[in-house]
């Protein structure tokens, strides 16, 4: 029984020194030293070459290192191999670091000012106390609950918006296609936390875009398969969106000619809101295989008819 690490090597480096000490028993291998395929039972990845599971024919679950799972391809995948994704207290601090970052720059008209900065202008805007801005998150799994625990904290009335109903203390829940328009209707700012699915592929576009509040703001720390590029820059243009910050895009790297990065009420990273911490993920993995070893249920198990 083995298990193979294909991502990052300098990472892979620190999930086998914490495998040597904490799970021994499990050899573990760094592609391409792939060992004995007959003898790797665990792969982690974050993509995979084709064919790579075919060539492992005892493989019995299959990790992703990343908390989405948009890029596999899991027709590839046997309906018999579990598909787990990143549930790590590391990814949650970073985005809840980079949510918050996001929503108060916006809340405190950081975007103008830097442009204000570069005109040379120096004219103080109205500061809205936090009270007055209402902040909505769509995606209320561990990220999303986190996210809007931080901001409630503030001060900001929060809501958030699922498929399935959610119960959270202190935040105005939504769930469901029928309750997403009201949910819109009282968003300010607009944090995108949902997994890319088949049904959620482009829903940042110009529909969703017109039931906000005019000066309404999106965050997107989802995929950059969520939003319509040119609905964005429409709604932009038209005044509707005072701003957009975006730490996704599609594709990635996002291409020199693209004019997401000319224009002036978008900011852009380069998908940094939140990576999976070495030490934290391999401690989670360890902790999955005992509990799969003991047939106890899996820590972020994908169901693969949702698509995370």
């Amino acid at each position: 029984m083995s298990f193979l690490y294909k991502s990052d090597p300098a990472r892979g480096a620190v999930w086998a020194r914490h495998f040597a000490e904490r799970a021994p028993e499990v050899p573990f291998h760094i592609w391409p030293d792939v060992g004995d395929p007959a003898q790797v039972r665990y792969l982690a990845v974050w993509t995979m070459p084709a064919g790579l599971v075919e060539t492992l024919p005892n493989l019995e679950v299959l990790f992703c290192v990343g908390a989405g799972i948009d890029q596999l391809d899991l027709s590839k995948v046997p309906d018999s191999i579990p598909v787990v994704r990143m549930v790590e207290p590391g990814l949650v601090a970073g985005m809840v670091e980079y949510a918050t970052l996001a929503v108060l720059a916006l809340h405190r008209d950081w975007p103008a000012y830097a442009a204000q900065q570069r005109e040379r202008k120096w004219q103080a805007l109205r500061v809205a106390r936090a009270q007055e801005r209402r902040v909505g998150v769509m995606g209320l799994g561990v990220m999303g609950q986190a996210v809007l625990e931080k901001l409630h904290g503030f001060g900001f009335p929060c809501a958030g918006w699922s498929r399935a109903a959610r119960r959270l203390d202190g935040i105005e829940c939504h769930a469901g296609e029928d309750a997403l328009p009201a949910f819109l209707g009282r968003t300010d700012i607009l944090v995108n936390l949902l997994p890319l699915t088949a049904e959620t592929r482009g829903i940042l576009s110009r529909g969703l875009f017109e039931a906000l509040p005019r000066g309404a703001a999106v965050v997107n720390v989802g995929r950059g398969g969520h939003v319509v590029a040119g609905d964005l820059i429409a709604a932009l243009d038209a005044g509707h969106l005072s701003a957009a910050i975006l730490d996704v895009t599609d594709p990635e790297p996002l291409p020199p000619e693209h004019p997401f990065w000319i224009h002036p009420r978008i900011v852009v990273t380069p998908h940094i809101a939140s990576e999976t911490q070495p030490e934290t993920s391999a401690s989670v993995v360890i902790d999955n295989i005992r509990r799969h070893q003991r047939g106890a249920p899996l820590v972020g198990l994908v169901d693969r008819q949702r698509g995370y």
